[in-house]
């Protein structure tokens, strides 16, 4: 089971930490995990992904040079730190999951296990 948490209303410029913490997998560190975010009226799309041991992170272009994804397997949980946000950044962010790292990462269809997403708008 996958929770996001960490959305919440911030000023063009800010930055906002999204944290998606993973229960009952005991073999956490085994999974990729990535992060999409859905604007209104619009489909949803890939922001980053972090392999299982983190020796390979991605991200969208929108996202590269303001986003860092991270993890830490001890307490089954990836950040995305998100900095320089933007309005067009607003969006619900969803966390996906799925055993080991696909080259089809940014593929909806490559996770298996999704979180229920957390708000995230920016605006003044």
């Amino acid at each position: 089971q996958l929770q996001a948490s960490g959305g919440g209303l911030v000023q063009p410029g800010g930055s906002l930490r999204l944290s998606c913490s993973v229960s009952g997998r005991n073999t956490f560190r085994s999974y990729s995990v990535g992060w999409f975010r859905q604007a209104p009226g619009k489909e949803r799309e890939f922001v980053s992904v972090i392999r299982e041991n983190s020796s390979i992170t991605r991200y969208a272009d929108s996202a590269k040079g303001r986003f860092t994804i991270s993890r830490d397997n001890a307490k089954n949980t990836v950040y995305l730190q998100m900095n320089s946000l933007k309005p067009e950044d607003t969006a619900v962010y969803y966390c996906a999951a799925r055993m080991y790292y696909s080259v089809a990462y940014a593929s909806l269809q490559s996770y298996n296990y999704w979180g229920q997403g957390t708000l995230v708008t920016v605006s003044s």
